[in-house]
C-alpha cells in the first residue's frame, strides 16, 4: 500500500483496484482481531473486551450492538465460538471473494510502474504495449523472490524468536484469561498500535479541533463524549484510505516527478505513523497523549489537505515511456 502511495497506483484508471485492496486490508484487520481472541489469554480477553466495548459508544444502538457482537453481557464462550467461526470460515470466504475481484480489476487495467506511465497508450502492431512484460516468467519470479524473503524472516522469527521480546506474543497472553483480574496496561498487537494510538489521543482536550465536524453532524451530537469521537477517529483513519484516489489532485502520478518538498511530506507522514505505532504500545501519559494528538492531526491533515498541497509547486514532466535503469 505504501508503494502504491508513492507511485500513485490508486490514480485513474486504477481506482477500483485500490478500493478492493483497501477492502482486503480492512478484512484482514477483522481476521486478525477475531483470531487474537482465540488463545484465550489475558491480553486476548481484555483486548477483545476493550474493542467490543467501543461499539457501546455509538449513540442509540451502541449498547445493543455490543451485546449482539459479544453474544453475552461479557466476553465469554458465546463470543469465543462466534469469533472462531468468523475467523475460520466467514472472513476467509469474504477475503477470497475480494482477492478475486482485486485480481479481475487489476487484469483489466494492468499494473502501475514507478514512473506512473500508462503503457497501454503505446502499443506495437500486435496490440501489445511496447513497455509491457509478460506475467510469466517476470512477475512469477519477482513474486517468488519476495515470498522467499518473507518466509525466511517468518521462519527466523517462528523458530528463534517467537515472542520477539513480547511484541509478537505478549508475555501476559501466556496467562489464562481471568475476567476478575485486569492487566495494568492493555495494548493491542503491534500492527494495530498506530490506529489504537489515535483512539487514545482523542480526549476532551482535542474536542475543539472537531468543531467543524460537530457543525456538520448537528448540535445533537455535541454532547457526546471523547470515547465516541475516539471510535470515529480510529474508524476514519482506515476508511479515509478508500478515498485517496479522489483526494490526490496532483498533475503527475509518481512521487519521482513531484516537487522535492512534497517528498518531505511523505517522509514526515512515515515518521509520524511510526511514532503513533510506538505510542500505542506504551502506557498512556500526559506527554505521550499530546504527541499522539499531534500525530493524529498530521495523519488526517495529510489526507484531508491533499487536494490543496498536492497541486502546489511545479512538477517535472514525466516521460512518455517507462524509463528503466539496471541496479
Amino acid at each position: 500500500m505504501f508503494r502504491g502511495l508513492l507511485y500513485g497506483s490508486y490514480r485513474k484508471p486504477r481506482e477500483l483496484v485500490w478500493v478492493f485492496g483497501c477492502a482486503i486490508f480492512l478484512c484482514l484487520m477483522a481476521e486478525a482481531f477475531m483470531g487474537y481472541l482465540l488463545p484465550w489469554g489475558q491480553m486476548s480477553y481484555w483486548g477483545a473486551q476493550v474493542i467490543v466495548n467501543l461499539f457501546a459508544a455509538i449513540p442509540i444502538i451502541g449498547p445493543d450492538l455490543a451485546l449482539y457482537i459479544r453474544g453475552d453481557y461479557v466476553v465469554g464462550d458465546a463470543t469465543l465460538n462466534r469469533f472462531f467461526a468468523f475467523h475460520v470460515i466467514a472472513v476467509p470466504l469474504v477475503l477470497i471473494g475480494l482477492v478475486v475481484a482485486h485480481l479481475l480489476a487489476l487484469h483489466d487495467v494492468g499494473s502501475n510502474n514507478p514512473d506512473g506511465v500508462e503503457i497501454k497508450k503505446d502499443k506495437d502492431e500486435r496490440g501489445i504495449p511496447k513497455d509491457g512484460i509478460p506475467f510469466h516468467p517476470y512477475y512469477t519470479v519477482h513474486d517468488i523472490l519476495g515470498t522467499t524473503v518473507f518466509l525466511l524472516v517468518f521462519f527466523a522469527v517462528l523458530f528463534f524468536a517467537p515472542t520477539f521480546g513480547g511484541y509478537f506474543l505478549e508475555f501476559n497472553n501466556f496467562i489464562p484469561a481471568d475476567p476478575l483480574t485486569t492487566p495494568l496496561h492493555i495494548a493491542p498487537v503491534w500492527y494495530f498500535t498506530p490506529f489504537y494510538s489515535m483512539l487514545r489521543a482523542t480526549t476532551s482536550a482535542m474536542m475543539p479541533f472537531l468543531w467543524l465536524f460537530l457543525i456538520v453532524v448537528g448540535a445533537v451530537f455535541g454532547g457526546l463524549d471523547a470515547k465516541f469521537w475516539g471510535v470515529v477517529v480510529m474508524g476514519a483513519s482506515v476508511v479515509i484510505l478508500f478515498f485517496l484516489p479522489w483526494l490526490d489532485k496532483s498533475p503527475v502520478k509518481s512521487l519521482r516527478y513531484r516537487p522535492s518538498w512534497q517528498k518531505w511530506i511523505y517522509v514526515a507522514f512515515v515518521i509520524w505513523f511510526l511514532i503513533l505505532g510506538w505510542l500505542g504500545i506504551e502506557p498512556p501519559s500526559t506527554i505521550y497523549t499530546i504527541i499522539a494528538q499531534i500525530g493524529t492531526l498530521f495523519y488526517f491533515g495529510f489526507f484531508l489537505l491533499m487536494p490543496w498541497w498536492s497541486q502546489l509547486g511545479e512538477p517535472k514532466v514525466p516521460p512518455q515511456r517507462v524509463i528503466f535503469k539496471a541496479h
